[in-house]
């Protein structure tokens, strides 16, 4: 009997072993009901078993989905949570994720939900311990699942601005999935967040303020260099000395952020600009918005004119008018349709 390839593979597998592993370096099942009986393994899954009779942690209840399914890998946000990805920290008692081929027959089991893709193999690190999604496949999953735009940006944005990916790497992801769950969106979120959106309330922004009442395209996450220090500005209108700074953060009252933010903004001014300071309170009511930042740019020299969003844009009514776009998904006809899978 290999007890030592028996103990190898249990410490590659986090105490987690399958039937025909125990089976392929010498146990018989007659050996497995023993280590069943003197409560030395205990059964996770049919066919796949603990070295212990307590509790399984989370990464063992993870071997065991792979195991029992096996090939398959890691998927969604169990993929993102051992790729400790920040927002997707484990919870014990959540539900294990994994990834199969799309032409397999899967018998649903408690606790484990199958995500079946064609060539999946194609989209996973079988390689790792445990097997997973590549990072940007398990990224563009979790976000075409999200109910709500603002919720599947925030999945892109933050691991951008995390650092963990690039726009450039998620489109080349996307290009392979072409029956991926509104890909058409996701493709334009993509190229937003390249164009320099970092996050949900930017992208809200762009959106529903600038895009939606056709003020011009402002210059974001421009780098400026000041006094040998360096700081990013969220949207720059540099034709017209105009700087809109967005804060996404809730009670933004600390005294050296707001000393930041004073610092900042006298720069601007002292160079011939102006900023403009507006937070999830001002975006979330984005006719108001466009018409004050309209007259602010008109002010500053822009010939253009406010473009209505709409026959009840706010806009172009009493401040703080209802506006009917603020939907979780674009209107029908605003994009293309979605197939899904």
């Amino acid at each position: 009997m290999g007890d030592t390839e028996i103990e190898a593979l249990l410490r590659g597998q986090d105490g987690v072993i399958a039937r025909r592993q125990a089976l392929g370096v010498g146990l018989t099942d007659v050996d497995i009901e023993r280590k069943l009986r003197r409560r030395e393994w205990a059964r996770i899954h049919p066919g796949v078993y603990v070295e212990h009779t307590g509790p399984p942690t989370w990464r063992q209840r993870a071997w065991a989905a792979v195991l029992f399914y096996w090939p398959a890998a890691m998927a969604g946000e169990s993929s993102l949570a051992i790729q400790n990805v920040r927002g997707y920290e484990p919870n014990e008692g959540s539900l294990i994720e994994v990834a199969v081929d799309r032409d397999r027959r899967v018998v649903r089991q408690l606790g484990i939900v199958v995500r079946q893709h064609a060539r999946s193999h194609t989209l996973c690190q079988t390689g790792l311990n445990p097997p997973r999604q590549r990072l940007e496949h398990a990224l563009l999953g979790v976000a075409s699942r999200k109910r709500g735009l603002d919720k599947s940006v925030g999945v892109l944005a933050d691991a951008v601005q995390q650092g963990r990916t690039t726009p450039r790497r998620l489109l080349d992801a996307l290009a392979e999935r072409p029956r991926l769950r509104h890909r058409a969106v996701l493709m334009m979120v993509l190229i937003d967040v390249q164009s320099g959106v970092h996050s949900v309330l930017e992208y809200r922004y762009l959106k529903d303020v600038e895009r939606a009442h056709g003020l011009p395209s402002g210059n974001r996450q421009r780098r400026v260099d000041v006094d040998r220090s360096v700081t990013y500005r969220d949207v720059d209108y540099v034709e017209f000395g105009v700087t809109v700074e967005l804060d996404g953060r809730i009670g933004h009252s600390e005294a050296a952020d707001l000393w930041a933010d004073l610092e900042r903004d006298i720069v601007t001014m002292t160079s011939g600009g102006l900023t403009v300071r507006a937070g999830w309170i001002h975006v979330l009511d984005p006719c108001r918005l466009a018409k004050a930042l309209s007259e602010v740019l008109t002010a500053k020299g822009w010939p253009g004119t406010l473009t209505p969003c709409g026959p009840n844009c706010g806009a172009s009514s009493a401040p703080g008018a209802e506006d009917p776009r603020l939907t979780a998904w674009p209107a029908p006809g605003r994009i293309p349709s979605f197939r899904k899978l």
